[in-house]
């Protein structure tokens, strides 16, 4: 397998940008960047994106094809204690209250 992909943002080659610039004087052209797999972010997103323009830009290119392949048919539910809510002040009598969220391990 390569160490380098291509990145797969739909628009990622017509971006105007410096580091996209190849060829030599006379036929020059803007290109798809390449991303080192080995790199910083081995895994995850970043093996395919050179940036959040890119995937973002996928994303809204292709977010139906992507939710017709793994759809989601109900809802996911987590089990939780009993929500804690607890009221506190600082010196300058400004209060707030926090909401204390423990799911419950089932393991």
């Amino acid at each position: 397998m390569s160490d380098y992909n291509w990145c797969h943002g739909p628009i990622c080659h017509k971006r105007e940008t410096t580091t996209r610039v190849r060829g030599v004087k006379g036929s020059k052209v803007l290109r798809t960047m390449k991303i080192n797999v080995s790199g910083a972010y081995p895994k995850g997103v970043w093996k395919y994106f050179c940036d959040q323009t890119c995937m973002h830009d996928f994303i809204a290119t292709h977010i139906e094809q992507f939710v017709q392949l793994h759809p989601r048919l109900e809802a996911l539910e987590t089990p939780i204690e009993d929500p804690v809510k607890t009221t506190r002040s600082n010196s300058y009598g400004y209060s707030w209250t926090t909401t204390e969220i423990k799911p419950i391990d089932n393991a």
